[in-house]
């Protein structure tokens, strides 16, 4: 049994292999905190709750403030969701049927929380905050 490693060297063997994973697992965990610091990550989760929160409170704005006077205006009872465009019948007998209105709906709701964010932002000159890195 010359070429076997003895039991006292393996063992050695395995702390000084385990000490070693030891050090590089502090060392990502030092390097993970670091990251979650300095590139702002409890920010962006922040904004992205926020910004879930500020979506429904605007598209509720949207759907029952603003749409219902705009379809009135062009006569149709059920807002902008209602407009539509019938573009005939398909082989199978379906009506085939542009909803534009839809379209308008939301594009409408992607300006007015846009605006908002924007507005956010610069009345609370949040966007002084990001400082570019050299």
């Amino acid at each position: 049994m010359e070429g076997q490693p003895k039991p006292k060297k393996r063992a050695a063997t395995a702390r000084a292999k385990a000490s070693a994973l030891k050090g590089k697992g502090t060392h990502f965990a030092t390097g993970f905190a670091t990251f979650i610091r300095t590139q702002g990550v409890i920010g962006l989760a922040v904004g992205l709750v926020l910004g879930g929160a500020v979506s429904v409170v605007v598209k509720s704005f949207v759907d029952n403030i603003i749409m219902p006077p705009l379809g009135l205006l062009l006569g149709s009872a059920d807002g902008l969701k209602g407009l539509a465009l019938n573009l005939g019948k398909t082989d199978a007998g379906k009506e085939a049927v542009l909803h534009y209105g839809v379209f308008l709906n939301d594009m409408i709701n992607f300006l007015v929380i846009a605006l908002t964010v924007y507005l956010v932002i610069h009345e609370l000159r949040l966007d002084r905050l990001d400082k570019k890195k050299e």
